[in-house]
């Protein structure tokens, strides 16, 4: 493994078998990705639910068996040296670690001691942790007792109280309210300044955009498109025009109508909607509409705007990322 990365996967595969009506059949949810994720970097995995990034993560993590390909973490092989692997890393599922029938304090003393210190630099590692994270006023309760936010602190406390070179965070701020989601923001780049290499997926695209080095955009199992972000926004080339319609079958007659423009790039009609993309939105946006009139189709809204992530999946996929979030 070359010594810049800590991840690095060839062709990694996870099959699952589904039991229907009486059958069995495999249902591929990795299709052979490669990962190549730096030293020092946050690295963010973007899709869609059911898209393949937890399935991923897991593997990642030894939680899961690859069925295929090969990866090695922090240069260990995923498959041979397990044990290496996870004495190295810190990884934060969705569902949480916290054992809700304890406190906060005595769960960070656990874990703490899982990894191999003793009592009093437990307790002493648990409370540098208190204060880092800033859960001093509610650590002697139940973590039954958390708010969502609350419980995501502890989660990444637990995940790094034994100082792990590598974390890995499965969509660490999904469902949280706006300031609980800046606040895992702002702590998730501290980690970063540390030297902590972090492995993030998420379904958000402003949090990828915001905290990712490098982003690679998962669909059904398989890697479409890696950059940083700046990358990724440039490809989609010029400005995103967003027209929308009061039906889809207006927005598909709209897309015809605009195909006929030589000037714009990647039209793609979804839901009522029709995203196109120009190299000088604000020039050509007048005789766009002019052309859309003439066929008696009215557009109901307009929006002009800098290429976003959504329209990187939206190139690269034909639907809009955001779509699935609403959908959710």
């Amino acid at each position: 493994m070359v010594e810049d990365f800590v991840i690095e996967t060839r062709a990694l595969r996870k099959t699952f078998i589904s039991k229907e009506s009486g059958g069995k059949r495999e249902v591929e949810a990795v299709k052979g990705i490669d990962l190549s994720v730096r030293r020092g970097e946050i690295y963010g995995f973007l899709g869609p639910n059911g898209a393949g990034k937890s399935t991923t993560q897991k593997m990642l993590s030894t939680l899961l068996q690859p069925t295929g390909g090969e990866a090695k973490v922090l240069g260990y092989d995923l498959v041979k040296q397990q044990e290496q692997i996870r004495q190295n890393i810190g990884c934060v599922s969705q569902a949480g670690g916290a054992d809700l029938s304890a406190t906060g304090l005595e769960n960070l003393v656990l874990q703490s001691q899982l990894y191999g210190l003793d009592n009093p630099t437990a307790k002493k590692r648990s409370s540098e942790f208190v204060e880092r994270f800033q859960m001093s006023s509610f650590i002697e309760r139940l973590a039954s007792s958390y708010s969502g936010g609350q419980k995501r602190r502890l989660d990444v406390a637990l995940g790094m109280v034994h100082h792990p070179r590598l974390l890995l965070l499965d969509e660490p701020t999904s469902g949280l309210d706006p300031q609980s989601r800046a606040y895992l923001w702002e702590e998730i780049q501290n980690l970063k300044a540390e030297g902590v290499t972090i492995f993030l997926t998420t379904q958000y695209m402003e949090e990828a955009d915001k905290l990712c080095d490098t982003i690679a955009i998962i669909d059904n199992g398989k890697i479409i498109v890696t950059g940083t972000p700046e990358e990724l926004k440039n490809n989609v080339g010029g400005d995103t025009i967003v027209f929308g319609f009061s039906s889809e079958e207006n927005a598909r007659k709209a897309k015809i109508v605009l195909a006929e423009n030589i000037q714009l790039e990647n039209i793609q009609a979804s839901n009522n909607s029709v995203h196109l993309y120009a190299r000088d939105g604000e020039r050509v946006m007048p005789e766009l509409m002019r052309s859309l009139e003439t066929k008696n189709l009215e557009v109901q809204s307009v929006m002009l705007s800098r290429p976003s992530l959504d329209d990187v999946f939206l190139k690269y996929t034909g639907r809009s990322l955001r779509e699935d979030e609403r959908k959710r």
